[in-house]
């Protein structure tokens, strides 16, 4: 049996809960064989993001193309590119790739760290947005890229026509930054999904936006559409943060692997 293969391009996390570590768990644990391109190294735990150091371009390339030319991928998902020359050469890659692409535009960490130069949002824009298959924000995301403040949930659509503007066939647009239900909306302009889930009593939640972005890129591997990769990874995603348990003094990570740990019926 041949496993879905999907590569994540992305920086690490060593604390385990976000970036590419989320990302590798979240393939394994949906059934898909998980492959990584390191973009930048980040020192971060429960409590923030103490520094972070990108790798040069020419590396990420030779990453890239060794995954790729020898073993192939189904699927690709990018979060953290750092810098605007990280950015222009990994949207090179991703125009040259014939699979699906899911863009996380990760621009600050969870504790509101910064993991994206202000001079590589236009290389977003212009570059990377327009390869996307499928893109990802949030709405703090959605106002670095687009300049709209979504307030309610009246706003995800008005947020959803400025993203499309920027080139993804696709937006999810993440409102879980609004009061009420867990929210999100995604839309290709014409089709529209509304999906909402109930907001859950657990701070745990760090790598959140990893996960789902993984999770979505995980199901695209397997052949779904894009609303059902969506859906099923909004169901994932929402056993995770349930799951979600305390590491260290600060945000505990959501728990990938919640399924392996249900009774069995």
């Amino acid at each position: 049996m041949r496993l879905p293969l999907v590569l994540t391009v992305a920086g690490s996390d060593s604390g385990g809960g976000a970036g590419i570590q989320a990302d590798l768990k979240t393939m394994l644990a949906l059934g898909t064989h998980g492959m990584s391109v390191i973009a930048a190294v980040t020192a971060q735990n429960s409590l923030g993001v103490q520094g972070y150091w990108e790798l040069p371009a020419e590396a990420v390339k030779a990453q890239y193309r060794s995954v790729v030319d020898d073993i192939g991928v189904q699927a690709v998902k990018t979060g953290m590119l750092a810098s605007a020359p990280l950015v222009e050469t990994v949207a090179e890659l991703l125009a040259g790739t014939d699979a699906p692409v899911v863009v996380d535009p990760v621009g600050v960490s969870k504790h509101g760290d910064s993991l994206l130069a202000a001079s590589a949002l236009e290389s977003v824009r212009r570059a990377l947005l327009p390869v996307a298959t499928l893109a990802t924000p949030n709405l703090d995301e959605v106002t670095q890229l687009t300049g709209v403040e979504v307030t309610d949930e009246t706003g995800l659509r008005r947020a959803a026509d400025a993203l499309l503007a920027l080139g993804p066939r696709w937006v999810l647009v993440k409102g879980g930054h609004l009061p009420g239900d867990a929210v999100d909306l995604l839309t290709d302009g014409t089709d529209e999904h509304w999906l909402r889930a109930p907001r859950l009593d657990n701070r745990h939640t760090h790598g959140t936006g990893c996960t789902l972005a993984s999770a979505i890129a995980a199901g695209l591997a397997k052949g779904l559409t894009v609303p059902e990769a969506v859906q099923a990874a909004k169901e994932y995603v929402t056993g995770a943060i349930a799951a979600g348990f305390a590491l260290g003094e600060g945000i505990g990570p959501v728990d990938h692997g919640w399924r392996f740990r249900q009774p069995l019926s």
